[in-house]
């Protein structure tokens, strides 16, 4: 039997180079297309018969797109960033045959979006569009809303991640009677509680007897999430009544006024909760964004109220609820047997105490958040830790944690993600990790831990144990220097994302040697850096954005820095590398990916830089020129 030899890679027949190519994302895709003719041949070829068409972490300009998505019946799912996009690409980017849409950064298309997925994307069961029509000039009517709900008839999850309160009220009710039955998912980014509590109303119709009921709006609904301007009890008892089989319930308020006792929730309100039996997760939390002010009417009776009917609750996530004390907190510890996530903020009255006999309930927490509980002390995390199969802990802004609690933390070996913000935690308490579980740690925040020095990080990062951090935050920490840095630079750990913000001992030689760091021997330098976060570091000049160019950093996204250090050498670093988010005005970059911590471990970020030379390949000599003469300019001014 003669034998078979292939040499390279590009010697496979086309079909089956094809094959294995279908079952890679876009990013290596391009990342293939880039080495030789037969795989950048191969590449474009495919890419007209992909399901799957995924670019989150950049925002692709209109010519990338047409570059990227040719015809394509078999296209199922598809999302985008479309921050560089507008009404123009609609006819592009909408096909009937998709199945999920996931559109971000919406702000230059207008509600055009919605009716024209209505028309095309009939048979769509997944919907996400963010932030449509934010940009100045843009509008949605209440008729692109009711063609695409009207058109859209096969919708299972629906994400409206914008405000719908701008919406006539009158029509409202009637528009989303058109939604499709098979509808179980709904989040609406904005949306007044009275709009809310009007459009589940079982009011009589306009045009029914006054004995007709109007048929229930949104039957089918599971799950609903929902932004609001205030949480109060006509609308949490309308949700809970007119939703039968919801099984999880969101709410957020942020009020720009002190609530009436008409616009609050109260202990009645809470008491309506789950009136049919099938709740198993939910939030409600009143945000401080505009105003410091918190759920004022509800005390622990509320909270017993509520226990008495929630006892198969899963997953329960409280904020704001100043007037809770200890003995509302141990109801829900000792009612809800199955609860393994547990969120509470701006806990002003919880203590230690609820944690005292927790050995005595069969609970299993897995999710532990106390954000701003500032009574907790070590004793409580001695107490929580006997959960040994914690996989996050979030104790942002418990100031009175210290050591204790840490040597307490260090035993929990299935630990993913640590948040220790403001806490009194010292360099002797994070040694405690060291041997237990900074091997298992996904994600780590010691921000504003102000004891902390450089030791703490040649402690954690010693070499001594294979690390799987990939996010890191060392903002606010006056005693950290470039010396801590260059111990993690050393360290070669994988991580993807680092702040550093508001570090004034922080220079230019950090930025050499990350820019300089090696995760593993096939990649390049800084390659594991998608996002890096030096605003207002106090020693960061303009000779830091020479190493913030190409060739270094290449998976770079999001860069945070401050503007005045020289703005046109911000503006040049925007220009020649079009696909990083620059932010000079303090913003907190990128987004929150503990909100799904499940599948977060599991995320293989992507590599997209080879994206940018296989479609602008021609680009870079001009931008790194541009770059050199704002350096050049600069470099007079400072003389």
């Amino acid at each position: 039997m003669g034998s078979w030899r292939v040499e390279r890679l590009d010697q496979l027949p086309t079909a089956l180079l094809a094959t294995v190519m279908t079952k890679l994302d876009i990013s290596s895709i391009c990342s293939l297309a880039v080495t030789c003719k037969a795989f950048n041949s191969c590449a474009s070829h495919i890419l007209s018969f992909l399901p799957n068409f995924h670019i989150l972490d950049i925002s692709p300009s209109m010519e990338l797109i047409k570059s990227l998505l040719p015809p394509n019946s078999h296209l199922q799912s598809l999302k985008l960033d479309c921050g560089q996009l507008n009404d123009s690409s609609i006819q592009l980017l909408l096909r009937p045959s998709l199945q999920e849409l996931c559109f971000h950064n919406c702000a230059d298309f207008s509600g055009k979006l919605l009716s024209e997925i209505g028309s095309r994307c009939k048979d769509v069961r997944s919907l996400y569009l963010g932030s449509v029509a934010e940009k100045r000039g843009r509008a949605i009517h209440i008729s692109d809303l009711e063609e695409l709900l009207g058109g859209c008839t096969q919708l299972e999850e629906l994400n409206l991640m914008f405000d719908l309160s701008l919406f006539l009220r009158h029509n409202f009710a009637r528009v989303w009677a058109l939604a499709s039955k098979k509808l179980t998912s709904l989040e609406i980014g904005y949306i007044s509680s009275v709009m809310v509590t009007e459009l589940l109303s079982p009011n009589v119709g306009p045009h029914q007897y006054p004995n007709q009921i109007r048929p229930s709006i949104l039957p089918a609904i599971q799950k609903l999430s929902l932004a609001v301007d205030y949480i109060t009890d006509t609308m949490v008892g309308t949700i809970s009544k007119g939703l039968a089989l919801l099984t999880h319930l969101e709410l957020r308020d942020a009020p720009l006024i002190e609530p009436r006792v008409t616009f609050d929730l109260t202990n009645s309100g809470l008491q309506q909760i789950n009136q049919h039996g099938r709740l198993k997760h939910l939030s409600l939390v009143r945000s401080q964004e505009f105003l410091s002010t918190y759920f004022k009417r509800v005390n622990d009776l509320g909270i017993l109220l509520m226990a008495d009917k929630c006892a198969n609750m899963e997953s329960i996530c409280l904020g704001g609820f100043c007037r809770v004390t200890d003995t509302g907190f141990k109801t829900i510890l000792h009612s809800c047997s199955s609860l393994y996530k547990l969120k509470v903020c701006h806990g002003s009255q919880l203590t230690d105490l609820v944690f005292h006999d927790i050995a005595a309930t069969s609970l299993s927490l897995t999710h532990v958040s106390f954000r701003w509980c500032n009574l907790l002390t070590n004793h409580a995390i001695k107490s929580l830790v006997r959960n040994t199969h914690l996989k996050v802990l979030d104790l942002r802004g418990c100031k009175n944690l210290g050591d204790e609690a840490l040597a307490a933390i260090g035993s929990l070996c299935e630990l993913k993600m640590l948040q220790l913000d403001n806490s009194d935690i010292s360099d002797v308490g994070i040694a405690y990790l060291q041997h237990g579980i900074i091997s298992s740690l996904v994600s780590l925040s010691v921000r504003g831990c102000k004891k902390l020095t450089d030791k703490c990080i040649s402690v954690l990062f010693d070499g001594s144990s294979k690390l799987e951090l990939q996010e890191l935050d060392l903002s606010n920490l006056p005693n950290l220097s470039d010396n801590g840095v260059l111990a993690l630079a050393k360290s070669r750990v994988p991580i993807s994302e680092l702040r550093m913000r508001q570090c004034p001992l922080i220079g230019d030689t950090s930025i050499m040697a990350l820019a300089s760091m090696q995760a593993d021997d096939d990649r390049g330098h800084g390659s594991n850096l998608r996002l890096l976060d030096l605003y207002n570091c106090g020693g960061i000049t303009q000779l830091s954005f020479r190493w913030l160019k190409k060739p270094y950093f290449p998976r770079l996204r999001w860069l945070g820095v401050t503007g005045s250090v020289n703005r046109d050498i911000v503006d040049a670093l925007a220009r020649n590398r079009p696909f990083l988010h620059v932010a000079c005005h303090g913003e907190e970059l990128g987004t929150d990916p503990w909100n799904n911590i499940d599948s977060s471990y599991m995320h293989d970020y992507e590599e997209l830089d080879e994206l940018e030379q296989w479609l602008q390949e021609g680009e870079w000599e001009s931008d790194d020129e541009e770059m050199e003469d704002a350096e050049d300019d600069a470099d007079v001014v400072v003389e």
